[in-house]
């Protein structure tokens, strides 16, 4: 197996048991270490199975092998805690914008996400991106000794990710042809940036200074997505994607996409999308 040694991959994990400083062995705990680095990723229960880098990557290789689709980027976060690879679907154009489709893999050695998949998408125009994924999907896989006897059925479930990915493209043209409503921006803010609903946003008592500069730099956001897409619901949710990928850490794209991935504010991005697109 070659593994992608430019996207720091080509690297395993190994168990060893816990104990503290003087000598006590903590049971029913295994320490998970970087076997390159010999830096600890986690601690776990000792019922924990690692899924191995090289083994997601052969997965994926299958998947490309079976669907045509290209093995085009992988990562990690951190240390490797969380990694990534993504292979691409198909393309979405959309006006003057093309919306690049991709079948997105993670996996973590912390516990913090099982092996999954899902859909996500990069606007080119503006290179924002929106990660569909990672939200009960029925290919999520536990860390257990049995998860291999499900890869099959994994394959086997992709096909339903790549449905939700052409239903995903259906929605995105909706919301481009349905114009934005009166208090469709206000929803978006409260949403985006959980402020709830008895705060009156028009007084800055209520808001703190951090509140404040996030929303101001939002409408810059903001502004610029409808100004090239159209006053839409689209143009808005890009805003939101535009904020969440390249303003929110200003300067640390990478923090950016782990949170779009797996924190708050990728929970908060899908929230808003699924909002809009009851309004189309």
């Amino acid at each position: 197996m070659i593994f992608p040694t430019t996207n720091n991959l080509d690297w395993k994990v190994r168990q060893e048991g816990v104990q503290t400083t003087s000598g006590i062995i903590i049971p029913e705990k295994m320490a998970i270490i970087r076997e390159d680095t010999n830096k600890p990723l986690s601690i776990m229960a000792d019922g924990y199975q690692p899924y191995q880098n090289h083994e997601l990557i052969d997965l994926l290789n299958k998947v490309s092998n079976q669907t045509g689709m290209e093995l085009k980027k992988c990562g990690l976060f951190g240390n490797g805690e969380k990694v990534f690879i993504q292979l691409k679907s198909d393309n979405l154009k959309l006006g003057k914008d093309k919306i690049e489709g991709y079948l997105t893999g993670v996996n973590s050695f912390d516990g913090s996400t099982s092996l999954a998949f899902g859909p996500s998408n990069v606007t080119i125009s503006c290179m924002n991106t929106f990660f569909a994924a990672f939200r009960g999907l029925s290919t999520k896989v536990r860390h257990t000794k049995n998860m291999k006897l499900r890869i099959e059925d994994i394959l086997k479930g992709l096909e339903g990710t790549l449905k939700e990915e052409k239903e995903m493209f259906k929605q995105i043209v909706q919301l481009s042809e349905t114009r934005i409503g009166e208090d469709d921006v206000e929803n978006v803010l409260r949403s985006l940036f959980n402020i709830k609903n008895d705060v009156d946003l028009e007084d800055d008592e209520e808001l703190s200074t951090v509140t404040k500069n996030k929303i101001d730099r939002f409408y810059v956001d903001l502004n610029g997505e409808l100004k090239g897409k159209g006053d839409n619901l689209w143009g808005l949710f890009s805003g939101v994607t535009k904020y969440t990928t390249h303003s929110m850490n200003k300067g640390n794209t990478d923090k950016n996409m782990e949170n779009k991935m797996f924190g708050v504010y990728g929970e908060r991005e899908r929230t808003i999308f699924n909002q809009l697109v009851e309004l189309v």
